[in-house]
C-alpha cells in the first residue's frame, strides 16, 4: 500500500472542493454524464460525453452509433440517478439489491440464457447459472454455484466495514470503495455488464460515505485491468486501489486546473495575452477563447458545432467564445452562419 497516496488524496480532496469547481451549474450532472461515458467506454462503447449529453438532455441519437451502444449508455445513467438516490438514504447492501442494480444497468441491453441447470435473465440483474472466463488466457471467475454464497459474504463484508469505516479518513473510504469494487467484479456475479455494475456500485459507496466519486478513465483502461488481473494474480487488492486512487488524484487536480482556466484565473500559460487588437487595447483570452481562436486561423470556414467536437465543449460554449473575440475586436464574420466565414482582424 502506497501511503504517500493516502497523503495526496487528503490534500486533492480538499483543493478540489475549497475550488469552487462544484458550484458551475449543472457540474454534477456533467460529472454524471462524464462518469457514464467513460464507464460505458471500458467496455467497448464509443459515444462521446457531447452525444451524450444530447442524447441525454435533448433525445438526440448519436449519428455513426449502434443503438445498442447508446441503450447501454441510456441505462447506466439512469441507474446512477437511482444509486445515487439510495446512496444517499444509507443503504444495507444485499443480493436484491445489487440484483436491482444490475438490472438497470442491463435493462435494455441484457438477454436470457439457458443452460443445463436453468434459465436465467441478465436484464433482470439475475445472477449467472454458467461457468465464465474473460481476458487472455480466458482465465476462469468463480463457479456459478458458489455465486449466491460469494454474494452473501460481500454483502456481509460491506455493510460491516461501511458501519465502522472512520468517515474522517478519506484515504480508507476511497480505499473501502476500491476494495468492494475488486472482491465484488472478481466474484462476477452476472453473465454481462459486471464492469459497469461494479463500479456503480463504488461510486454509490463513495457517495454514501460523503466522497466525490471517482471516474475510470477510458484513456486508462489498460492500466486498470491490467491493476485487476495483478491483483487477483498476487492476491493483494491493494495493486488495485493504488492504481484507483493514483488516478483520481489527477483527475481531482485535472478539473480543479481545467475550472481555473475556464474562468481565466490561471495567468502563466493559460490566460494568454495575444497582443492588441484592432483599437491598440492589450487583450487577454482564458483556455478556451485561445483554443477557439487557434482554429479560426487554421480554418476560417469552421463551424461553433465542429469547435465544440474538436475541444469537447458544447457548442453554446463556443457560441460564446466567439462573441468574446468579436466583442474584443480580434474576429469579425463575412457571410451567413451557414455559409459565411471568420475573419481575422487583428
Amino acid at each position: 500500500m502506497n501511503k504517500d497516496l493516502d497523503i495526496q488524496i487528503e490534500a486533492a480532496l480538499k483543493a478540489y472542493l475549497a475550488s469552487g469547481v462544484e458550484n458551475q451549474v449543472d457540474y454534477q450532472k456533467f460529472y454524471l454524464y462524464s462518469t457514464v461515458t467513460n464507464s460505458t467506454a471500458i467496455e467497448g462503447s464509443t459515444v462521446t460525453e457531447i452525444e451524450n449529453q444530447l442524447l441525454f438532455d435533448e433525445g438526440i441519437a448519436a449519428k455513426g452509433r449502434s443503438l445498442a451502444e447508446q441503450m447501454m449508455n441510456v441505462d447506466l445513467k439512469d441507474a446512477y440517478l437511482y444509486a445515487f438516490k439510495v446512496a444517499s438514504e444509507n443503504p444495507i447492501y444485499t443480493p436484491q439489491l445489487l440484483q436491482q442494480l444490475s438490472a438497470l444497468v442491463m435493462r435494455r441491453t441484457g438477454s436470457e440464457y439457458s443452460t443445463i441447470v436453468g434459465h436465467f435473465d441478465s436484464s433482470k440483474g439475475e445472477f449467472r447459472l454458467s461457468n465464465v472466463s474473460a481476458g487472455i488466457g480466458g482465465r476462469s471467475y468463480l463457479a456459478y454455484s458458489k455465486v449466491p454464497h460469494a454474494v452473501d459474504n460481500f454483502c456481509e463484508w460491506i455493510n460491516e466495514e461501511i458501519a465502522y469505516v472512520d468517515k474522517t479518513d478519506i484515504a480508507a473510504c476511497y480505499r473501502l470503495g476500491f476494495e468492494a469494487h475488486f472482491r465484488l467484479v472478481t466474484i462476477h456475479p452476472w453473465v454481462d455488464g459486471n464492469g459497469r455494475t461494479t463500479r456503480l456500485v463504488m461510486n454509490m459507496i463513495q457517495r454514501q460515505l460523503g466522497l466525490v466519486p471517482s471516474i475510470v478513465r477510458k484513456e486508462d483502461k489498460r492500466e486498470y485491468i491490467q491493476s485487476l488481473v495483478d491483483s487477483r494474480e498476487n492476491d493483494n487488492s491493494t495493486i488495485a486501489q493504488d492504481m484507483m486512487l493514483r488516478h483520481h488524484i489527477s483527475n481531482l487536480k485535472r478539473r480543479v486546473l481545467q475550472y481555473q482556466e475556464g474562468d481565466g484565473l490561471i495567468n502563466n500559460n493559460v490566460g494568454v495575452n495575444v497582443g492588441v487588437n484592432k483599437n491598440g487595447v492589450g487583450v487577454k483570452l482564458t483556455n478556451t477563447q485561445r483554443k477557439i481562436y487557434e482554429l479560426i486561423q487554421a480554418n476560417q470556414s469552421i463551424t461553433h458545432s465542429e469547435m465544440a467536437k474538436a475541444l469537447s465543449v458544447t457548442s453554446k460554449t463556443a457560441e460564446r467564445a466567439t462573441k468574446a473575440l468579436r466583442d474584443f475586436g480580434l474576429l469579425g464574420r463575412e457571410g451567413s452562419d451557414k455559409t459565411g466565414r471568420w475573419i481575422i482582424l487583428k
